[in-house]
């Protein structure tokens, strides 16, 4: 213990100094600005922001790519709030619930509990690992390829069971995905399937076109149909800002998020 609270001493005397927290907020900036675009992700951008840290000492170039990502996700669920399009997989969940609450005309509120959501389960889950890190390996590391599979399928039926609506249209949806996911090169034999022949299909099928070709092409269309009827957005000011009874409501929810998260983030 006595080592974990030196260790943690040393790293945060190293990377709160006012040049590591500029360069931070310099990429969580960037990181933001470009995770706006729809389908970048934090990957691409870090790819795309890394010359900028070129010249860096290694620490500081370290925390700023930590920020970029940081950013990126964040840039991610803006899209999916502002305009029912997710930039990112974990952004998919985001877009139920907060494009409805920017129809409501509490875009801002949304965004908030995204930002404070996002950012206490971060602090949570890295105080966690670092913490019990050496325990949790072990336990990661011992998961074998049938524990996944089970989790997968604990996934799967959860799906079902928790599904709102018909359960038939929630198990086409999971046999529609599966079968997204099946287009492919085979991870361990590489024979393709069900490619046709496409070179472009042998890597499969990103996860983000899919989800940007099922929220944003069907909001496209919706709003055609209804471009006569459509209800004009609440522009209250007041209905804008985040208020103590948003933080109450939320607050169950960013601990369950922290909690799923943190156990699932730490299996390789």
């Amino acid at each position: 213990m006595t080592a974990l609270i030196e260790n943690l001493a040393l790293g945060f005397g190293v990377s709160i100094t006012p040049f590591n927290l500029a360069f931070c907020f310099l990429g969580t900036l960037l990181g933001t600005l470009i995770g706006v675009l729809p389908g970048i992700g934090p990957v691409a951008t870090i790819a795309m922001l890394l010359p900028v840290t070129f010249g860096l000492p290694p620490t500081t170039a370290i925390i700023m790519l930590a920020g970029i990502f940081y950013g990126a996700q964040y840039g991610g669920s803006t899209t999916a709030i502002l305009i029912n399009i997710p930039g990112e997989s974990s952004s998919v969940v985001t877009a139920l619930d907060g494009y409805s609450m920017a129809r409501a005309g509490r875009a801002g509120a949304a965004l908030a509990i995204a930002a404070l959501g996002s950012f206490f389960a971060g602090c949570v889950a890295t105080a966690f690992v670092a913490a019990i890190g050496p325990l949790l390996s072990k336990v990661a590391l011992s998961f074998a390829p049938a524990d996944y599979f089970s989790l997968m399928v604990m996934g799967l039926f959860a799906s079902i069971v928790l599904a709102s609506g018909s359960v038939l249209k929630a198990v086409a949806m999971i046999v529609a995905g599966l079968a997204l996911g099946l287009v492919g090169a085979d991870i361990e034999t590489g024979v393709p399937r069900f490619t046709f022949g496409r070179l472009e299909l042998y890597d499969g099928i990103n996860f983000v076109p899919v989800a940007m070709g099922l929220f944003g092409v069907a909001e496209v269309l919706r709003n055609l149909e209804t471009s006569q009827n459509r209800i004009p957005l609440d522009g209250e000011l007041s209905k804008n800002s985040l208020t103590g009874d948003d933080l109450r409501m939320a607050w169950p929810a960013v601990l369950r998020g922290t909690g799923v998260g943190t156990f699932l983030g730490v299996l390789p």
